[in-house]
């Protein structure tokens, strides 16, 4: 069971870190890796964001889960950007 939810963690982040890369205009050169780290922290960052904003637990999962993951790793990929460094894993 605990590698069922490892490999749903890896590939939920890999299509939130997809998504954020596409929503995030200009060039990053990221892997694959790091665009899988990029989904998960993302995910992360949203549902902190989503408890505090809400009030509901962390980890609770609600329809807007993907937006906030979303959310978070658009913020977590703009951080990155800004900062001037390229993201490599």
């Amino acid at each position: 069971m605990l590698i069922v939810t490892i490999l749903s963690w890896i590939v939920f982040g890999l299509v939130v870190g997809l998504c954020a890369r596409l929503l995030v205009p200009g060039r990053q050169s990221m892997s694959i890796t790091a665009t899988t780290v990029l989904g998960v922290a993302g995910s992360v960052v949203g549902g902190l964001l989503a408890s505090l904003l809400t009030g509901h637990p962390l980890g609770s999962a609600h329809p807007a889960s993907f937006l906030g993951s979303l959310v978070g790793a658009v913020l977590c990929l703009g951080l990155i950007v800004g900062m001037g460094r390229p993201a490599r894993a």
